[in-house]
């Protein structure tokens, strides 16, 4: 039986017809039972993922190894992050479309490809420029393989239980995927040097690419209808904008001229961006979609877990090895059982939304999620590591909690030929959301440790004190978001009632 939320809105499935996609649903829509052909289906699509996933943290606690190795600045390092973010955040929406448009499995194959070759180029990097170069492509191969992962996934499990169990791996995954890489990235920097992590990379995503034509068949627009190219242009720029602004803020601080060129250029093109898709015949994104309250609100909700929580885990990052002085195979530890946590919370998770239904799931997951990060904030300068691994893993099983029933929410009852749309807004909102939450909250962070440090403050007392000042914005604004969702899914249940 299809799973329905009874709380706080209609049925999860909008009653919307769903078009037969060109490569059919593979497992039958009474149940959530699978196939073995699709479990290898999702194997595959869920693999994509996660080494995307995995290719934003890995380098994390490699950064100053590879900064030795490369002869690159202290400052310059933060390019090893943004040369990844900015292509994987910008061009999402785009190649979403353009999947739709021109085949869904050819572009997979495409982006693939693409992070392949890159992850190879960055492992055998022989100067920066080299070393950024390969990053740069990684996020364009990223942002191809995402959107279109999702939508392969969409298009081959029907809506309903087989969907809904298919979104809640692929979203458990997505996340161990970044938790993950914290833990591998510090291993394997430890054992075998930083290069050993793209290499890694690189023989993952042989492995995808060589199975990926054999298990997928090719889906697409059936119409075929032109790229909107105004829109494409201006949410592109908007985007890359944005979150160069953003990311640089996090070294520079917000006053910085360029900060506030690009910050003003990425708003001003973006709302270029809306104007645009209102007045187009064939738009990039369908604003009557965004004015579906479930994908709007669903979609905020997702941007908001992502960000914060990816946000929660740089920080608890920074304050237990600067503040506790624990080695990156012991940060790696701590956030090793969080991932344990966050497998069960995904296998969980299908059975929470068939009992609760999606939308009150989504709410439960945000506020499990701001609850035990606020529990952070007692955090101290001696001791604390069990606190951090008791909060950061119950903070986790909420955002698991969040990210699955909010994939439900927000593509559930879309058309098969717009679910590469709505599911270029769904990873759209999960990849944007990794990519600001740090740079943004990070830079509130940083500078309320100079202006500690400034006053006298020792080192470990001022940076406890930017954490915990980060920490406490990340749970405030998770908290808002909660309330905000569950007063537009009520406003959506009522106005769909009248």
């Amino acid at each position: 039986m299809p799973i329905t939320d009874t709380s706080l809105g209609p049925d999860t499935q909008t009653g919307a017809p769903v078009a037969a996609p060109a490569a059919a649903p593979v497992a039958a829509p009474a149940d959530a039972r699978m196939t073995p052909r699709a479990k290898l289906i999702l194997l595959l699509l869920c693999a994509a993922q996660f080494i995307t996933a995995l290719d934003f943290s890995i380098l994390n606690v490699a950064l100053p190894v590879l900064g030795k190795d490369l002869g690159m600045d202290q400052a310059d390092l933060q390019w090893a992050v943004t040369a990844f973010a900015l292509p994987s955040g910008g061009f999402l929406l785009l190649f979403g479309r353009t999947a739709d448009l021109f085949g869904r499995r050819k572009l997979f194959l495409v982006g693939l490809a693409l992070f392949t070759a890159a992850s190879v180029l960055a492992a055998l990097a022989w100067s920066p420029a080299a070393f950024l170069a390969g990053r740069a492509v990684q996020g364009l191969g990223a942002a191809i393989i995402v959107p279109t992962g999702m939508s392969l996934l969409t298009t081959t499990f029907a809506e309903g239980p087989q969907r809904e169990r298919a979104l809640g791996i692929s979203g458990t995954v997505l996340s161990m995927g970044f938790t993950i890489g914290m833990v591998l990235g510090g291993v394997m920097t430890d054992a075998l040097g930083w290069r050993s992590t793209m290499g890694l990379l690189s023989v993952a995503g042989v492995a995808v690419l060589a199975a990926a034509p054999v298990l997928l068949t090719e889906s697409r627009h059936p119409e075929r209808p032109r790229i909107d190219v105004p829109g494409a242009v201006t949410v592109t720029g908007g985007l890359l904008s944005l979150i160069y602004a953003l990311s640089t803020a996090a070294e520079q601080g917000f006053g910085h001229l360029d900060v506030i060129v690009t910050l003003v250029v990425g708003l001003a093109l973006l709302v270029a961006f809306v104007v645009v898709e209102s007045r187009a015949d064939q738009p990039l994104v369908s604003l009557p979609m965004l004015r579906r309250r479930t994908v709007a609100w669903g979609n905020l909700a997702g941007l908001t877990t992502f960000s914060m929580m990816s946000t929660v885990i740089f920080l608890l990052t920074l304050y237990l090895q600067e503040v506790l002085r624990l080695s990156a195979f012991q940060t790696g530890l701590v956030f090793g059982v969080q991932g344990v946590v966050s497998a069960f919370a995904g296998v969980v998770a299908p059975k929470v939304i068939g009992r609760l239904g999606a939308r009150r799931t989504l709410l439960i997951g945000l506020l499990l999620q701001a609850g035990f990060t606020a529990t952070l904030l007692g955090l101290g300068t001696g001791t604390g590591m069990w606190l951090a691994l008791v909060g950061v893993t119950f903070a986790s099983l909420g955002h698991l909690w969040a990210i699955i029933s909010y994939g439900v929410t927000a593509t559930s009852g879309v058309p098969d030929a717009e679910q590469g749309l709505a599911t270029g807004l769904v990873t759209s909102s999960q990849q944007v959301g990794i990519t600001i939450g740090i740079p943004l909250l990070s830079a509130v962070a940083s500078a309320h440790i100079a202006a500690l440090r400034a006053d006298g403050s020792r080192f470990a007392a001022a940076t406890l004190g930017g954490i915990k000042l980060g920490l406490g914005l990340d749970a405030a604004l998770v908290a808002l978001v909660a309330v905000l969702v569950a007063a537009g899914l009520r406003t959506a249940r009522g106005t769909r009632r009248g």
